[in-house]
């Protein structure tokens, strides 16, 4: 434990707090611009193909982004919102696109979770 004396010499420094998404310069989301649209493999007990695609943000960063839900309609250009959120299969992919927003559309059919996904309430 140090002495009062040393503690007015040096001080005590702050805790440093590591971000999980540094691209979005801590703000909720970002509007970005697909670069690339492709599909990746997953880490090894998983077998798939993820939908990703390469964004760059309006802040002038370019990130990974995961393309969640069946299907989509994006390609080059599309106009995203990319939020936090890492996918723990897919290395250095550690942010989602949002459906419903910009340019991307919802999820078709989407009856659970739909607020994730953009999906309005289907009518009876």
């Amino acid at each position: 434990m140090p002495t009062i004396q040393q503690l007015v010499r040096k001080g005590r420094t702050p805790k440093v707090v590591k971000t999980k998404a540094p691209a979005l310069k801590a703000n909720p989301q970002q509007r970005g611009v697909c670069t690339r649209v492709y599909t990746t493999t997953p880490k090894k007990p998983n077998s798939a193909m993820r939908k990703v695609a390469r964004v760059k943000l309006s802040n002038g960063t370019e990130v990974t982004a995961y393309i969640p839900g069946e299907g989509h309609n994006l390609q080059e250009h599309s106009m995203v919102l990319v939020r936090g959120g890492r996918v723990k299969d897919l290395p250095g992919v550690r942010y989602k696109i949002v459906r419903g927003a910009l340019d991307t559309q919802a999820v078709k059919g989407r009856k659970q979770a739909r607020s994730l996904y953009g999906a309005k309430k289907e009518k009876k």
